[in-house]
């Protein structure tokens, strides 16, 4: 039989990775409803009703309303813009931070090394979570402190794994030669080490974005992220607790939006790992 006239394409791109295809069309999905969330949502995200209030499922209101009677379904479009904000932002400037730190400590290694392992272990020392919320507490609630915070505490695991395959590249032939042949320190590091020992770091980013969406969702649970009435995804849980035995909805819907997404990234995690190859 003969395949149809995509097939080619499609199997170039992805070959027999389902995991790959699989998280990327998730991902593409939020991506598509964030970037066009003012034309597919079907009310004001945080106009009020208050004749509709804990309103149902409805055609009307196909997730129902919450308690100020703003439409969920249009709160939980809106609030793609924010989450997929904070997995991108949350994980590029630990990816950054790490993998230069990684790079320089693996290269130079002796003292410049053992400082900066020593730092990292200060950091490992602490709880994740606690040691983020306590940032987020002295520079105040919002997006922006949620972001230092990540970046002050994620790198670590990036300059771990960075670190350690800079570490095994440096004695490559290729790598004695370039020192050889006189090139300068940071073209070795960052034209000829970073490029063969950044695929795992790249796999771990989807790994880290499923963990940087949940810390993001908590800490705007706990009041320390997004700020209401701005639709996020952890807030509207949080707004919704209350009346979660008479209004599943409120809810039910914010909280299957950040374990499908969470679960994309954690499949094209997973893609990503088997086509370059790098081990779980």
């Amino acid at each position: 039989m003969a395949r149809p006239a995509f097939t080619p394409g499609w199997s170039k791109a992805f070959g027999t990775n389902g995991a790959l295809a699989a998280g990327s069309a998730i991902l593409a999905l939020f991506v598509l409803a964030a970037l066009f969330a003012p034309l597919i949502a079907p009310y004001d995200p945080i106009a009020q009703d208050a004749a509709a209030r804990l309103a149902a499922p409805s055609l009307l209101h196909p997730f129902g309303t919450d308690n100020f009677g703003r439409d969920i379904l249009s709160r939980v479009i809106w609030g793609t813009r924010i989450d997929l904000q904070m997995a991108f932002f949350g994980v590029v400037f630990p990816f950054l931070i790490g993998t230069v730190v990684g790079t320089v400590a693996g290269f130079f290694g002796g003292v410049v090394d053992a400082l900066l392992m020593r730092l990292i272990d200060i950091i490992l020392a602490f709880p994740f979570l606690v040691l983020m919320l306590s940032i987020i507490a002295i520079l105040g609630p919002g997006l922006s402190s949620f972001y230092i915070a990540m970046a002050l505490v994620g790198w670590v695991s990036y300059a771990r794994l960075v670190r350690a395959q800079i570490l095994v590249l440096k004695t490559q032939d290729y790598a004695v030669a370039a020192t050889s042949l006189g090139f300068g320190r940071l073209r070795i590091m960052f034209r000829h080490l970073l490029p063969n020992a950044i695929a795992g770091s790249v796999v771990f980013v989807m790994s880290d974005a499923v963990l940087v969406l949940l810390n993001g969702a908590a800490i705007s649970y706990l009041g320390l992220g997004v700020q209401p009435p701005v639709a996020e995804w952890g807030v509207m849980v949080a707004e919704g607790q209350p009346f979660v035995t008479t209004a599943w909805w409120v809810t039910l819907f914010p909280g299957l939006s950040i374990v499908a997404l969470a679960f994309g990234f954690s499949l094209l995690g997973d893609g990503l790992g088997q086509r370059l190859g790098v081990a779980e």
